[in-house]
C-alpha cells in the first residue's frame, strides 16, 4: 500500500506544484524518486513529530498541500495536540499519512502496534477517516484527499491489497462506502487492508454455498449511512471486521448508525479486537490470528451468527 500511495503522490506532484511530503526522519527507500524528483517539495522533519504536524499546519495555512508521513502510532499519537489544535481547528489542507495501520509492525512490540489510531482520529472535528482496503482504493484516496481541502488521516497497512474489489464497479466517494461483492446471506463491513482476510473467508462461505456481501467501508468520517440501512433490510445480518479496538472504531460506527437511525437487522456481530493491549509480538499474519481476526476465525464467526 505504500508504495502504491508514494506513486500516485509523485505522479500527482506535476499537477499539483503546491503538494509538500514532511517525513519524520524514515522512509527513504521508498521516498527517494520523490525527493530526487521534486527536492523543493520534501522535508525531512526528523525524530520530531509534534514539531512536524505544527510546520504542516503552518504550510497549509499558506496555501500549501501537505502530506506527513511516518509509521505507526508515530505521527498521530504523539503529535495529538498539535493535530487537533493547529490543523483541524485551522481547518487546513494537512494529510496524515501513517503506513503502518494494525499489525503492520507487529513484531516490534506494543508501540508500533497502530490499534487505537482509527478510534482517536475519528473523535476529532472536523477531519476525514480513511482507511483503504486495497491497492485501487490506495490510488483513489490519495487524488482525492489532494482535492479534500481538510485534514485527513490515511491509514495504509502492509496488506497484499487483492485488487479483485472492483468487480461492481463503483467508484471511490469519500464518505460513501463501496459495495464488492452482493449477496443476502449477510453483509460484511470490513475497513483496511484486512480486506484480505475477508477475500479468504468470503471464499470459504461461498464454497458452502453463502451469498455474502461485502462493504468496504474506506471512509470512516465522513460516513454515507445508505449501504447500513440496505443490508439490514435485505440480508440475514451484519458483521464488522477492523484490525482495531471494538471501542470506537468501524463496528462502533456501525452501531451507532442502527441505533440513530431505527433500524433493526437480523443478526449483528463486531469482529476486531477486545479490552486491553495486544502484548503479543509476531508478523501481522501470525497476531490476526491470535486475536480472532484471520479468515478461518471470520468464517466460523459469520456461521456461528447467522445459521448457529
Amino acid at each position: 500500500m505504500r508504495d502504491h500511495f508514494i506513486n500516485r503522490l509523485t505522479s500527482l506532484v506535476e499537477d499539483h506544484p503546491s503538494i509538500v511530503l514532511i517525513t519524520g526522519d524514515l522512509g527513504f527507500g521508498v521516498l527517494d524518486e520523490f525527493q530526487k524528483k521534486y527536492p523543493d517539495n520534501f522535508i525531512n522533519a526528523g525524530v520530531a513529530e509534534q514539531n512536524m504536524t505544527g510546520i504542516a499546519a503552518g504550510m497549509a495555512l499558506e496555501g500549501k498541500i501537505i502530506f506527513t508521513y511516518s509509521i505507526a502510532n508515530f505521527p498521530i499519537l504523539r503529535c495529538l495536540e498539535q493535530i487537533r489544535n493547529d490543523a483541524c481547528y485551522h481547518e487546513t489542507n494537512v494529510n496524515i499519512i501513517s503506513i503502518g495501520g494494525g499489525f503492520s509492525y507487529g513484531a516490534l512490540g506494543i508501540s508500533h502496534h497502530a490499534t487505537e489510531d482509527l478510534s482517536i482520529m475519528r473523535s476529532l472535528p472536523d477531519i476525514t477517516v480513511i482507511a483503504p482496503s486495497s491497492y485501487w482504493e490506495v490510488e483513489q484516496a490519495t487524488e482525492a484527499i489532494v482535492q479534500n481541502e481538510k485534514v485527513c488521516y490515511l491509514r495504509l497497512d502492509k496488506s497484499s491489497g487483492r485488487d479483485m474489489d472492483n468487480n461492481l464497479q463503483q467508484p471511490f466517494l469519500i464518505g460513501k462506502p463501496r459495495t464488492l461483492t452482493d449477496g443476502d446471506y449477510c453483509t460484511i463491513f470490513v475497513t483496511g487492508g484486512i480486506l484480505e482476510e475477508v477475500w479468504e473467508a468470503y471464499d470459504s462461505l461461498q464454497n458452502l454455498g453463502h451469498k455474502i456481501r461485502i462493504v468496504s467501508v474506506h471512509t470512516l468520517k465522513p460516513f454515507d449511512k445508505t449501504a447500513v440501512i440496505d443490508a439490514a433490510k435485505t440480508t440475514g445480518g451484519i458483521v464488522t471486521v477492523e484490525e482495531n479496538t471494538l471501542d470506537g472504531g468501524l463496528g462502533s460506527l456501525i452501531a451507532e448508525t442502527i441505533l440513530d437511525n431505527g433500524i433493526r437487522p437480523k443478526k449483528f456481530l463486531r469482529i476486531g479486537l477486545g479490552p486491553g493491549f495486544s502484548s503479543i509480538v509476531g508478523s501481522q499474519k501470525y497476531l490476526r490470528k491470535c486475536y480472532g481476526l484471520d479468515s478461518k476465525s471470520i468464517t466460523s464467526k459469520v456461521l456461528k451468527l447467522i445459521s448457529g
